[in-house]
C-alpha cells in the first residue's frame, strides 16, 4: 500500500533536516501507529506524504500502490487514494459542509474517470454515513467546521474519509483536544472504515487512542528516524516507561 525508503526531508525556508532516513511499509488491511516525542518528525512525515508546501525532499522515495507519490501534486495524491486527517482541522467560512463534501467526492471521481454522483445519490449516501457517525443533520448544513467543537471537527473529517473512501488514511494526532466520549466516537468511525483494501497510518502521542483503534504495528520515531518497530505491546511499554530507554538503546 505505502512503501517509504530512506526518506530525507528538510524545511525549504531554512536549512534544517527534519526526516533523516525514514523506512516504512504499510500493508493493505493493516493499521500502523507512529509514536514519538515532540519534534521527532511525525507530523512532517504526514505533511510530506500528502504534498504540503514548505518541505524539500533531499533523498529517498515514497510510493502509494506502486506509484511515485512524491512526483504527484497534492490533488493527484488525493485522487490516487491518500487522505490526511489534520491535527487541527481548519474552518472554511462561507462554504457549506454538503457543498464541500459533494465537490470533493465528484472532483476525485472525475479525476479517476468515474461517473459523478447525482444530487439524489449523494444525499442518500451522506445521510447514511452521517447517521452511522452520530453526526447531526444540522451539522451538514453549516459552513465547514465553523463553530464546531473539537470533537465535531474530528467527526466531520471522519465523515469526509467515509465519503471519499481512500486507500490510505493518515490520521495526524486526531486525538488532540478530544474528551473521552468524542475520542470514542471518532475511533468508532475509524474502526468502521477498516477493511482489507485500506491501510491506516495513525500518528499519536498517547496509548489512550490506541485502546480504541487497535494497531497491528507500532513504530517509535525519534530525531527524524523510526528507531523501533513492534506490536501493540510497544505502545503499552511507552505508556509505562516513556521514550528515554528506547532512545538510549538507539544511541
Amino acid at each position: 500500500m505505502l512503501e517509504i525508503k530512506n526518506l530525507q526531508v528538510k524545511l525549504e525556508e531554512e536549512d534544517k533536516q527534519i526526516l533523516k532516513g525514514v523506512d516504512l511499509t504499510v500493508e493493505a488491511g493493516k493499521v500502523h501507529a507512529i509514536m514519538g516525542p515532540n519534534g521527532s518528525g511525525k507530523s512532517t512525515l504526514s505533511y510530506v506524504l500528502s504534498g504540503k508546501d514548505g518541505y524539500e525532499v533531499t533523498g529517498g522515495s515514497a510510493e502509494l500502490l506502486g506509484e511515485d507519490l512524491l512526483d504527484m501534486e497534492a490533488e493527484e495524491r488525493a485522487a490516487a487514494g491518500l487522505f490526511l486527517a489534520f491535527q487541527y482541522p481548519v474552518e472554511i467560512p462561507g462554504v457549506g459542509n454538503m457543498t464541500f463534501l459533494r465537490t470533493a467526492v465528484n472532483s476525485q471521481r472525475k479525476a479517476r474517470g468515474e461517473e459523478e454522483m447525482s444530487s439524489t445519490e449523494f444525499l442518500k449516501v451522506v445521510r447514511e454515513k452521517a447517521k452511522s457517525l452520530k453526526i447531526d443533520a444540522e451539522m451538514l448544513k453549516r459552513p465547514v467546521n465553523v463553530g464546531f467543537s473539537g470533537g465535531e471537527k474530528k467527526r466531520n473529517e471522519i465523515l469526509q474519509m467515509a465519503m471519499l473512501e481512500p486507500k490510505l488514511c493518515i490520521l495526524d494526532e486526531t486525538d488532540s483536544g478530544l474528551d473521552v466520549d468524542a475520542m470514542k466516537l471518532v475511533s468508532d468511525g475509524v474502526n468502521a472504515l477498516r477493511s482489507e483494501g485500506r491501510g491506516f497510518l495513525v500518528i499519536t502521542h498517547y496509548q489512550r487512542l490506541l485502546d480504541h483503534i487497535k494497531p497491528d504495528v507500532v513504530h517509535i520515531m525519534y530525531d527524524g528516524r523510526i528507531i523501533k518497530t513492534g506490536g501493540p505491546e510497544l505502545a503499552l511499554e511507552v505508556e509505562t516507561q516513556g521514550y528515554a530507554h528506547l532512545i538510549e538503546e538507539e544511541a
